[in-house]
């Protein structure tokens, strides 16, 4: 990928161009997916789970017996441990819904203005499945919608081999306030809660990860139902100087690696030895993990090491990636705070690492990759609020936006509003010689 800065950095190790693009063959297939679902409804789900995930599942919708079924698979440590997350990620999401606020103020004499700050009556939350169920998905998804007020939460998983959702993941999506929950994964599972079928509800927007079929399914129903955003696989940049561990650089960069081989681990490093030493880190740790295969691709793959000059040129490299999780490893990582701006989240020093953010501290994981920082956040509370708009204005101060109004229109050559514009000219009462000007 170039980059602005290209010619003020070193690169001790680069990777070809990425970024949200999406093969005309998967295009066509969730196309394909989407009609499908669109027209044969709940037959076309059992069908496509049939086909996709070796499943034959009469009943879509996820049992009262399953669900307990998935609670006691677990054991109290485990249930203790999903349960702390999901309060830990409702506290936080009820501070930012505290932050959000609607308003009203007279801001001239007759002329009322303001906003509400409203809920979206129904919401819908994809959980994925794939290589590694991610068990603090549905935490991040289903939490900030009940957090805003969602009236109707429908969650979808994909089946494991077995039938059912993987035990820990049912059991978050229960805890996390699902209303209802469907077994069903893939881009068929977008298509349902974005149209509705004789089980799945259809609901108003639709959000969560997925892989690329979900991702280009989200794209395609987007329009007929809101989405949060589109994303690619999950990235990682540490920005790092010489006060860095980089065994610690290492195991932080190989945590986002171990996700999928088309995950994005990046360093940089404004110091030859750090950058080096954690390189060496790298290939000397792929060993002690049990998802070596899938680390080895990634880092060979998309694993970039970047040598700045500065911290200054380091940040704005950081900027420049508008990467999803941003870690800063540095001697006072807090002070480069204000100068980042373009990241998914940020986690500033040694001991606040990008796993904590992904499992258990509070923030969101759904965050926007692949340059999508540039002009958008993760998912929030907000992702599931409306802002809307209202005005009230007594013929006082109709009278005084009615002449603008009225030019505006005219200038436009949109009659019938200027017409209406004038109508409150004068007294408020259509009584005004200025509509015969």
């Amino acid at each position: 990928m170039a980059h602005s800065h290209d010619d003020e950095v070193e690169y001790l190790k680069r990777t070809g161009d990425v970024s949200l693009d999406i093969e005309a063959d998967v295009t066509d297939t969730v196309a394909d997916i989407l009609s499908r679902v669109r027209a044969d409804g709940d037959e076309a789900l059992r069908d496509l789970t049939r086909k996709f995930d070796d499943v034959d599942r009469e009943a879509l919708r996820v049992s009262d017996e399953e669900v307990e079924a998935a609670h006691e698979a677990l054991t109290d440590d485990q249930r203790e441990a999903v349960d702390a997350t999901i309060a830990n990620v409702r506290e936080f999401h009820e501070e930012q819904r505290e932050h959000i606020e609607g308003f009203e103020r007279e801001f001239k004499p007759g002329v009322r203005l303001g906003q509400r700050v409203v809920p979206i009556e129904s919401a819908g939350v994809y959980v994925p499945g794939g290589r590694h169920p991610l068990v603090a998905a549905p935490a991040m998804s289903i939490v900030p919608a009940r957090v805003a007020g969602v009236e109707r939460v429908v969650a979808c998983a994909p089946p494991q081999r077995e039938g059912s959702i993987q035990p820990a993941q049912l059991y978050a999506m229960d805890r996390a306030g699902a209303d209802e929950i469907y077994c069903v994964g893939g881009a068929q599972a977008i298509g349902a809660m974005a149209y509705g079928t004789e089980s799945v509800p259809a609901v108003d927007t639709v959000a969560g990860p997925g892989n690329v079929f979900v991702t280009e399914a989200k794209r395609q129903v987007y329009g007929h139902v809101g989405i949060d955003f589109l994303a690619g696989p999950t990235e990682v940049l540490i920005l790092a100087d010489d006060t860095a561990d980089p065994e610690l650089v290492a195991t932080d960069l190989l945590a986002q690696a171990e996700h999928d081989p088309r995950s994005r681990p990046i360093l940089v490093s404004t110091d030859r030895d750090l950058a080096e030493a954690a390189m060496a880190a790298v290939d000397d740790q792929f060993s002690r993990i049990d998802t070596e295969e899938v680390a080895r691709e990634s880092w060979a793959d998309n694993g970039e090491v970047v040598l700045a000059p500065d911290v200054e040129t380091a940040v704005r490299v950081a900027n420049d990636y508008a990467i999803e999780h941003l870690q800063v490893m540095t001697e006072d990582p807090r002070s480069l705070m204000d100068d980042l701006y373009n990241y998914g989240s940020l986690f500033l020093g040694p001991h606040s690492p990008v796993v904590f953010g992904d499992k258990a501290v509070g923030t969101n994981h759904s965050l926007p990759t692949l340059e999508v920082a540039r002009y958008s956040g993760g998912i929030w509370v907000g992702t599931y609020l409306k802002t809307l708009t209202h005005q009230e204005l007594t013929a006082e101060g109709a009278a005084t936006i009615a002449p603008h109004a009225a030019r505006i229109c005219e200038l436009e050559g949109t009659h019938a509003h200027q017409l209406s514009a004038e109508a409150r000219l004068g007294d408020g009462n259509g009584d005004s010689d200025a509509r015969d000007e």
